[in-house]
């Protein structure tokens, strides 16, 4: 099968393209051919090898987390899918790629497609949705009411969490740039900052939840906009000492994070506010909630471009540049083609 692979740590210009077995399915495995997988920015930044000290890949590997296709075999251990089942699925920091013709992936991180959706607009769902999720609805808890501010909202992950910050009964300010503002109010934003314009801390007050999205000096200037009891979810970093403990990671390693993250904990507990780092999980029940609210429309993908297998380095490219409204796909198989 083609497969894009990483041949080697940092840069973008090591993406290329191999010839790979097909592979076998465990007993617990379902095996997919994949149409339509979603790019995200985090594929880019582990080739750089960022990301070495997180995610340990066995080089030469398949890159993509996002996924969308037909499952042609199951193992023995499956039950909630059979052959010709149509999925939708993310393989995050499971060492499995998506931008293969196949992909063998653990059933419980997969969730039946909903009609509705075709699978480019599916592949374009399982990172942003599990993320916004997890920030969201697990960890914070967002309640009806509550003021949640989520920047960068005409990215991939924005253009979601918007959404579902919105089906939560939540009021949402969000930045983005002058091209973009009347796409972020249709998304629901109640509080749009152009940031080419105007600075969100000069204008935001008394929000119980931020989702940072943004590297550099806005994740300490979205400190004063919260209110005592608030949370900052980090999505982008730094890593704190409780992820690593998560992840089972020895001593040092939990020293490291927890010196990384020392000054922004700091800063927010003078304002009687919490710091947490999220890093996203694959999982499938999460997902299928997720597609419930796709399938009645309360909920809707956001895709950027479309891009053939062939230019799927084009993609990571274009993706790198940082101007995507919403996501942005591979298409692996054409549409006339798809069941």
């Amino acid at each position: 099968m083609k497969a894009l692979v990483l041949q080697r740590y940092g840069s973008v210009k090591n993406f290329v393209f191999a010839d790979l077995p097909r592979p076998a399915v465990k007993p617990d495995e379902i095996l997919v051919r994949v149409h339509a997988a979603g790019l995200n920015p985090i594929d880019n930044m582990i080739a750089t090898g960022s990301f070495k000290p997180i995610i340990r890949l066995q080089l030469p590997a398949t890159m993509g987390s996002d996924l969308a296709g037909v499952v042609v075999e199951t193992g023995s251990r499956v039950t909630r899918f059979k052959v010709g089942d149509a999925v939708f699925a993310s393989t995050f920091d499971l060492g499995v790629g998506a931008l293969a013709e196949y992909a063998a992936l653990p059933e419980q991180v997969a969730a039946l497609k909903p009609d509705e959706l075709d699978f480019v607009q599916a592949a374009s769902i399982p990172m942003v949705g599990l993320t916004s999720w997890q920030a969201l609805v697990e960890r914070a808890q967002l309640q009806p009411g509550q003021k949640v501010f989520i920047p960068a909202g005409a990215g991939g992950i924005g253009s979601f969490a918007i959404q579902l910050a919105k089906l939560l009964g939540a009021k949402v300010a969000t930045t983005t740039s002058t091209a973009n503002v009347e796409l972020v109010r249709q998304l629901g934003a109640d509080e749009v900052i152009d940031y080419k314009k105007e600075e969100f801390e000069a204008r935001l007050r008394d929000y119980d939840v931020v989702v940072a999205t943004l590297r550099g000096g806005e994740l300490e200037k979205s400190l004063q906009l919260v209110r005592p009891g608030s949370q900052i979810i980090s999505l982008i970093g730094p890593p704190d000492a409780a992820f690593a403990r998560k992840r089972g990671m020895n001593f040092l390693m939990r020293w490291v994070f927890g010196l990384l993250s020392g000054k922004i904990i700091r800063l927010a507990k003078q304002r009687n506010a919490s710091y947490s780092f999220l890093f996203v999980r694959p999982d499938g029940q999460q997902l299928d909630e997720i597609g419930r609210h796709l399938a009645a429309s309360r909920l809707r993908p956001v895709v950027d471009r479309i891009f053939p297998f062939t230019q799927a380095r084009e993609g990571l490219a274009y993706l790198e540049q940082g101007r995507a409204k919403g996501k942005v796909v591979v298409q692996l198989v054409a549409a006339s083609s798809e069941r």
